[in-house]
């Protein structure tokens, strides 16, 4: 028995309006990527790729979507990912972009990168505080979401959080993993 080798194409939602990310779904995603791949290919395209074409994973929070194609066809939808223009949800229709991230051979290899991609951009949005009670805010803040997006993302991955601040206003970030601590400088 032969068997097919997939990829998978770990993808972010880009809009400038917030309720975009709440109103998406997987099957509108999937018919937008369709869409794109069949303006972009034409038929030839789309029943390339559409072979084992599926939506394996979409966070509506984070707005983080795992596309998987077969591995002959990737080349096709990641070229056709850029002209994605507008997602359809709840009879609306929103503008937005998909941005790739990466490209992996397994849904794992993307979960890892995923967790080191949200701990950078994390620092990143975390390089201003000064205090605990900055660090901690409610999400209605982007430091907030990061931080309880962190928290709440890897299921056990970061079991706990703390926020230091050491002499010179140098930040530290100590992320515990199942049994060990990382620290990483902001």
């Amino acid at each position: 028995m032969v068997r097919f080798k997939n990829r998978y194409v770990l993808c972010e939602v880009l809009s400038e309006d917030p309720r975009c990310r709440q109103c998406i779904e997987d099957r509108a995603v999937g018919l937008a990527v369709r869409d794109a791949i069949a303006r972009a290919h034409g038929d030839y395209g789309l029943g390339c790729c559409c072979v084992s074409f599926t939506v394996k994973y979409l966070n509506a929070y984070t707005g983080t979507v795992l596309l998987r194609c077969r591995k002959d066809f990737q080349r096709l939808l990641s070229s056709a990912l850029p002209l994605v223009r507008h997602l359809e949800g709840r009879g609306q229709r929103f503008p937005c972009a998909l941005r790739t991230l990466h490209v992996g051979g397994t849904i794992r290899t993307c979960q890892k990168f995923l967790i080191q991609y949200n701990r950078r951009q994390l620092l990143l949005l975390l390089q201003n505080c000064t205090n605990e009670g900055e660090f901690l805010q409610p999400c209605s803040s982007a430091r907030g979401a990061a931080a309880q997006l962190l928290l709440s993302f890897g299921r056990g991955e970061a079991q706990k959080l703390d926020y230091n601040s050491v002499g010179d206003n140098k930040q530290h970030i100590m992320v515990r993993h199942s049994s060990s601590y990382s620290c990483s400088m902001a």
